[in-house]
């Protein structure tokens, strides 16, 4: 597996990771957004100023996650891909890329994400009631503090 910079190429196969991603591990989570809104949000976040980064076997994208300052904006692993250490990979990188911390936010419903981040040392530093998320659902913000200078 490889794991470097997303291509504009791959914003479709990208999209279809984040749409089936999604809704299998949150089948709860009301579905505001199409196929194709999915599709121009990825490829806007492929072309934007953030990182996106592509974890790949034989140049097929398994998972991807996304950086913006110190934020952990989105990971999702490929259903058919998930277990194999792929989110825990991408995980690693994006803590490399960001040494000095990062935080995130997750559902507060996603038990699954709240477990993997807190075995990935992440704490939960807030909790919302989702009045500032388009979903409406209560969510959790997470903050891993990043490594000490060698």
């Amino acid at each position: 597996m490889q794991i470097d910079l997303a291509s504009p190429e791959e914003a479709g196969a990208l999209a279809a990771i984040f749409t089936t991603a999604r809704r299998a591990a949150m089948p709860w989570l009301p579905r505001i957004h199409t196929q194709a809104d999915d599709l121009r949000f990825i490829t806007g976040l492929v072309a934007g100023s953030g990182e996106v980064l592509v974890a790949r076997h034989r140049s097929r994208p398994l998972g991807f996650v996304a950086l913006s300052d110190l934020m952990l904006e989105h990971l999702y692993v490929a259903s058919d891909a998930q277990r194999a250490g792929i989110g825990s990979a991408l995980l690693e990188t994006a803590k490399s890329r960001r040494p000095a911390g990062l935080r995130l936010w997750v559902f507060q419903r996603n038990e699954g994400a709240l477990a993997f981040y807190a075995r990935h040392g992440f704490t939960e530093i807030e909790r919302t009631d989702g009045a500032g998320n388009e979903e409406g659902e209560p969510d959790v913000l997470l903050a891993w503090r990043g490594r000490a200078p060698a």
